[in-house]
């Protein structure tokens, strides 16, 4: 089902790991409306997967908010910060990340989120996040460029001591997948059901959910 066997994976974490996606858009468009503004789906759609700052500053330009990229990601994490200490796991997540595990695969976690923040989300879910070998955050050294350029996930292979082609990348925005091809890696893509499944076509499978992935002998894992 995959051209090459697997031998390490690595998931992105919101959207993929964590419910988190829906506690940014309440967050940012909390923010936005004290302006006036409207952040909707038009804009969110080209900012998940990115970094940070990157995200901020295209929703700045596209809101013609009154603030800085930086004053835009303090504002929202006066709302966000205690939101994601709620974080819900996306149905199935664990389940994979256990069955994974007892099969023996090294797994790590590559996320755009700065470390900080990654601690907050994670707290609720030690029990099995601690299942992974390496976690890699947007603001490690080693991530220069964020998505779509392949650092975060070369950092994460190199962490594992993994070589990229042997690695398997679960990831949700098309950024994320773009970063994981270009890092030489397998993907599996769990899209946004309201992202356009065309900006997919270099996933080597595209699924709804974790209910969908095939058993891990056939994906060659």
């Amino acid at each position: 089902m995959l051209p090459r066997p697997v031998r390490h994976v690595i998931f992105d974490l919101d959207g993929v790991l964590l419910d988190t996606e829906p506690l940014y858009t309440q967050a940012i468009a909390a923010v936005a409306a004290r302006f006036g503004k409207r952040y909707d789906w038009t804009i969110k759609s080209q900012c998940i997967g990115r970094g940070t700052m990157e995200a901020a500053r295209i929703i700045v330009d596209a809101l013609e908010l009154p603030l800085s990229p930086g004053e835009l990601v303090y504002e929202r994490d006066q709302t966000l910060v205690p939101l994601m200490a709620t974080a819900a796991a996306l149905p199935g997540a664990r389940e994979v990340a256990q069955a994974l595990a007892a099969r023996g695969v090294p797994m790590a976690i590559a996320t755009s989120t700065e470390a900080p923040l990654y601690a907050v989300k994670a707290a609720s879910h030690q029990s099995w996040l601690s299942l992974f070998a390496a976690v890699v955050c947007g603001d490690d050294p080693r991530v220069a460029r964020p998505k779509p350029a392949p650092d975060i996930f070369l950092a994460a292979a190199a962490s594992l001591g993994a070589d990229p082609a042997t690695c398997l990348v679960f990831e949700d925005s098309p950024f994320g997948v773009d970063a994981a091809l270009s890092a030489g890696m397998q993907v599996v893509a769990l899209p946004d059901p309201a992202m356009d499944r065309a900006r997919y076509l270099g996933a080597h499978l595209v699924l709804a959910s974790f209910a969908e992935l095939p058993s891990f002998d056939a994906l060659g894992v």
